[in-house]
């Protein structure tokens, strides 16, 4: 079985590659791992350029996509939308034109972004987007290229997740104990809500999703919903983070955290201030029950002080 993954080299993306299984159904698992600049076992593939991702795949022939590689800024996007159109709507249009013409299955990771945040309780997969800015409104369309090419057949499916938050790269996990390590006190958001979520209980729902549908005939869901279980702010995380980093060895002592408004901290992009998504038709059908986020942070932090 042979997997094509982009954003290799993003936090996910080496989740992925770590947690590979070496079977799926039988099937020798080989994966195809790519980054927009290549690198030791890496092809090179740039994301902004469609021509370039359908002739990858009418290249290497995979049995799955795994689109996992995106233009996440969610702030620099309003200053480069077009540039964020083209990633997050352009190629995942690129990857289902292609996977249809060679009966491929495609993942399209995707985002809480897509949701406004206004409703105050989780949002199930079947529910209309309302993004609220570049960030958000360039992966619905990207969702909308892959329902429109892929979901009559069965061959594609979006998993939408939150927060998410792993042992490597960029995060708020490893800004947050970098912070707690050069400060004393932290002021961080409280009134944004959602469910963090690991790379690495996220690697494994992806995994079982190729698992789960191994059948031939097996039709895709056109949208699954996966976070880690249990609702936080951004506060919650941050304190969280502290203290946890501090049990693991990986801090001295953790800073005082002092809970504040969005207002007080403004960004050029509109946050939702409620983003959970209602996972339990996806923990069900994988087979995978739900880690509370608490728990799964503390698993990246033995991974980090592993490291």
């Amino acid at each position: 079985m042979r997997v094509l993954l982009t954003g290799s080299t993003g936090q996910l993306g080496q989740a992925l590659r770590a947690g590979q299984p070496a079977h799926v159904a039988g099937k020798a698992v080989e994966l195809i791992a790519t980054s927009r600049t290549g690198g030791p076992g890496l092809r090179p593939l740039d994301l902004a350029d469609p021509e370039a991702c359908r002739a990858a795949v009418l290249d290497l022939q995979p049995d799955w996509i795994f689109n996992v590689g995106a233009y996440t800024a969610v702030d620099q996007a309003e200053q480069q939308p077009d540039l964020a159109e083209r990633v997050n709507a352009g190629a995942p249009l690129a990857f289902a034109q292609a996977a249809a013409e060679t009966d491929a299955r495609f993942l399209q990771l995707s985002t809480d972004f897509v949701f406004n945040g206004g409703q105050g309780s989780p949002y199930r997969p079947d529910q209309a987007r309302q993004p609220l800015g570049v960030y958000g409104a360039t992966k619905a369309k990207g969702e909308e290229a892959v329902q429109a090419t892929l979901g009559a057949e069965g061959r594609g499916v979006i998993l939408r997740t939150s927060w998410v938050m792993g042992p490597v790269g960029r995060n708020f996990l490893t800004t947050m104990l970098r912070l707690h390590h050069e400060r004393d006190h932290l002021g961080v958001v409280a009134d944004q809500v959602g469910s963090p979520t690991s790379t690495l209980t996220l690697a494994a729902a992806c995994w079982q999703l190729i698992q789960r549908t191994a059948s031939e005939d097996q039709r895709l869901p056109d949208v699954l919903h996966w976070s880690d279980a249990g609702v936080a702010s951004w506060y919650d995380v941050a304190v969280a983070v502290g203290e946890l980093g501090t049990a693991a060895g990986l801090l001295a002592r953790p800073a005082q955290v002092k809970p504040i408004t969005t207002a007080d901290y403004p960004t050029p992009a509109q946050r939702p201030p409620y983003s959970v998504l209602d996972c339990s038709f996806t923990r069900s059908w994988l087979g995978l029950p739900g880690m509370h986020w608490r728990t799964a942070l503390n698993g990246v932090m033995a991974a980090l002080a592993a490291a």
